[in-house]
Formats: structure tokens, sequence, C-alpha cells
């Protein structure tokens, strides 16, 4: 009989692994043909106790715009509406990309509506001269707005259509694109400097050219913000607050959405010590970087270290502590970036079981992490960024989407509710407790980094294990067990 269950638990894992592809097929079939966009390449750079429900298996999505159930104005047939987003270059000419070049923003009005996202893009930074004049050579967009386009489309949570973005496609709408690499805290101009960083000044210099555009009478503005952007919002957010409130008379509300931005002190990075400036560990780079940047951390995380030490300000746990404003955090358990902060490259063929053990351990602490933060969505999934996509209605945490999710928390700021559960059935604390990386059926596909072929949860394991079978090592922890029954279910 025990042979008998644990046979049984060994096929019901394989078979949920296994219809992963299954499962995000009959997702897409429930979008329309015509509305189905492939995932869009994410070209940004990243910094190399609740007792929770029982994970089940999920149902198939509903469909999306029935299962949210949020009170929207859906586009009549005869409306005409632009998708497109206006390039706008700040009036302060301060406020400028690394290389003196203004900044600005893209611009989708929607007259009359009191609700605005300001999204911050991502890009990680640079921290020295050398660094900053190789980002320059190589990714002259992070830097400049010389070649930016006049208009562009958002996506994802920024998308003007109904059928990708049906509850915020009409909101105003605001992308700041990222040239000032400095995770948007910096406050030197060019003059003082190879390269200016006005990120800290950029935030505040949109906000002030949006006021004759309607912000003054926002009755709720969402600063987001993915990767280098998140972390960007995270330290932000409470100097935009008050400064809302400042022009707004307290009516306006300010909220975050922090996407793949919530980073912890890496445990296993490789040390440094920065000889080659260029090839500074996370930690290094981001000392060096505040020093070059003029870094504006907030003041109330300040205080809680001693002089040298505010650098810790940029990982999220320790900077929360000291933040009054709501936020929500989009976090993959299994962030990419968190992993290359930990020396750890997700190129699936070649893992081998240690690193999978460390990932193991990595998605351990950012559980831990998250327990005290009410509003979060955090997928058991190796990926980053997730809000502007175009598949972002996808992926589910225990039933439950992400723009579902954000809806529910929405509604508990409206209803001035604290607790974490929100409504009856409207969750907006989701965090993944199956146990294996990537073992959410709504993941986005693996792909191996160095061939691009799309590769299978269940194939990595069993190779992982046939590799040190034949290197005659011994798999350890959570690997070995997972191995074992694979094994043993043959």
């Amino acid at each position: 009989m025990k042979r008998f269950l644990k046979v049984l638990l060994i096929l019901v894992v394989m078979e949920e692994v296994v219809s992963q592809n299954k499962r995000a097929n009959k997702v897409n079939l429930r979008i329309p043909t015509r509305n189905r966009k492939p995932q869009q390449t994410n070209i940004e750079e990243g910094p190399t106790g609740v007792k929770e429900e029982p994970y089940a298996t999920y149902p198939s999505i509903v469909n999306p715009l029935v299962q949210t159930r949020i009170p929207t104005s859906e586009p009549q047939p005869n409306q005409k509406y632009s998708e497109d987003m206006k390039l706008y270059f700040l009036k302060n000419t301060m406020a400028a990309c690394n290389d003196g070049t203004t900044a600005g923003y893209y611009l989708r009005e929607a007259k009359g509506n009191k609700r605005w996202i300001i999204f911050l893009e991502g890009g990680w930074c640079c921290y020295s001269k050398e660094t900053c004049d190789v980002r320059y050579k190589s990714a002259k967009r992070l830097m400049s707005s010389s070649e930016w386009p006049p208009t562009r489309k958002g996506t994802g949570i920024l998308s003007a259509k109904h059928s990708e973005n049906p509850h915020w496609w009409n909101l105003n709408a605001v992308f700041v694109p990222y040239c000032s690499s400095d995770i948007w805290s910096g406050n030197v101009s060019k003059s003082q400097s190879d390269y200016a960083f006005m990120g800290s000044m950029i935030i505040q210099e949109v906000i002030r050219d949006l006021v004759p555009r309607g912000i003054k009478q926002a009755k709720v503005i969402i600063l987001a913000g993915s990767s280098a952007g998140g972390a960007g919002v995270l330290m932000n957010i409470d100097r935009v607050t008050a400064m809302v409130e400042e022009l707004t008379g307290d009516n306006g509300q300010v909220r975050g959405l922090i996407d793949s931005g919530w980073f912890i002190d890496p445990k296993n990075a490789k040390q440094s010590d920065c000889a080659d400036a260029t090839m500074c560990a996370v930690t290094d780079a981001i000392k060096k970087g505040l020093t070059l940047w003029n870094g504006v951390l907030p003041e109330k995380c300040k205080e809680q270290f001693n002089r040298g030490d505010e650098w810790q300000c940029f990982y999220g746990p320790k900077l929360y502590k000291s933040m009054k404003s709501p936020i929500f955090l989009v976090q993959w358990l299994y962030d990419e970036e968190q992993l290359r902060m930990e020396n750890i490259q997700p190129e699936f063929r070649s893992m081998t079981a240690n690193q999978w053990n460390n990932i193991q351990n990595i998605g351990r602490e950012l559980k831990k992490s998250l327990r005290e933060v009410p509003a979060v969505f955090a997928p058991a999934c190796f990926s980053h960024t997730l809000i502007t996509k175009s598949n972002w209605m996808e992926v589910q945490v225990k039933s439950v989407s992400l723009p579902r999710a954000l809806h529910c928390w929405e509604k508990s700021l409206q209803d001035n509710r604290s607790s974490r559960t929100g409504m009856r059935g409207c969750p907006f604390h989701l965090i993944d407790n199956c146990q294996w990386p990537h073992c959410n059926p709504t993941c986005p596909a693996l792909h191996d980094h160095v061939s691009g072929q799309a590769m299978n949860i269940l194939q990595l394991v069993l190779q992982m294990g046939m590799e040190n079978q034949r290197k005659g090592l011994e798999s350890k922890g959570d690997l070995s067990q997972l191995i074992a029954m694979l094994r043993n279910a043959g």
C-alpha cells in the first residue's frame, strides 16, 4: 500500500509538470485568435508566517473579462481611441539623460479619466566611467534620448487594447524611458561629471509636466516599474506621494506596483574587489554607483543604517520596513536576475544538482521576505518581469490571475481594508507553495539560454540526475528526493 501511494504521488507530480504546455494552450484558446500575440522578448537588463491553502491543480482559465468582474467601460464599435503614446520632452532641460540630452516621457491621454499609471522602465545601471562607456556603446537608448521614436505603443498593463488590458486600457498612461542608468536615484548633472545621473529628478519633473495635462485632478496614481524601474518605484514612491498630496490637496492617492524589482541581499554572490571596474559584484556595484550618482535614498530607510551602509536600501525587504505608501509586488520566486546576483546562470542544460538546490534555497528566502507584505503575486517560476508583456493575464497563482489580484487589492484600498485576505473570494496575497521551481503549470515556457530550445522541467530534472550519475556524484537535498521519486516511478 505504501508503495502504491508513493507511485500515485509521483504520477500526480509528473502529470502536473508534463501538462504545463497543454494547460498553457488552453489559456491561449480562450483568448480570441485575432487578439492573441506572441510573448514579447524582454530587452531589459537585470542586476546580474501566513498559512497558505494547499496547492491545487489549476482549472482552465475562464474568460478573463468575466473572471475579474471589474466595472469598466468597453470601447464602442465606432469609438476612436488612439493606441499610440506620444513623446514629450521635459520642460526642465536640467533633467537630462546620461549624455546630456533632455529626458522625457510618452503619454496617452484619456480625457475625463482621473486615473493614471506612470511606468518607469528598467535596464540595470552603470556604476563607473568604464561601465558607462561600455553601456553607451552597446545600449545607447538607455543613456540618450537622441534616437527615441516620436510614438510608441503600450503593451500589457499599458496597452490600449481592451482584449489585452481589459481593466486599465483607458487610463491616462505614461511610459518614462530609462536613460539615467542610476536605478532612478541619481542627482548629478553633466557639468559635474562625465555623465549626468538625474533619475530622481526626472521622476519629479515628469509629474510637474503632467500638471497642465490633468494629473492635478487625479484620484488614483499608480507608480509602476519593472526590474530596475521596480526598484526605482520602491525608492521614490514616498517622495512622489508627498509631491502628489501637495499638488492635489490630499485628493490623489498614490500606489506602487513593483514588477521584478524586489531584490534580496545575495548570500552566494561572487567575491570581487572591483580591481576590474567592469566586473564588480552586485553589492559592490551598488555601493560604487550610489557614490557616483549622488544617489537620493529615502530618509526613513537611511536612518536604519550606519553611515556608509545606506546602500542596503536598494534591497526591497530592508527598504519596505520604512515605507508608508501602499504597494503591490509582482515577483517571480525564481527571478532570473536574482539568480545571477547569486552567481547562478540559469542555463538549464548545464545546470548542476548543487545549483538546483541553491535555487531552491533562494526561492525559500524570497518567500520568507514576502510574508509581511500584504499585496503580493509570486508565481514559482523562472522568469523576469511580467506586467508589460502581452500575455501578462495568463499566469495564475492558486487559480487567480494577476489582473484579478490587482483588482482585489485596489478594491481593498478603496474600502479601507488592511487585511491581506481582502474581500471574501477576492485574494491579493498570493504566493505559490508548490514544491519545485517552475512547478506552476501556468509558468511561461522555459527556454535554454544557449540553444534557445524549449525545455521541459521534467526533462531538466532527469537530465541532472543522469549527469550526476555519470560523474559519480550523489544528488543532495530536494533534488535527490525528486529524482528518487521519478526513478522509482519507472
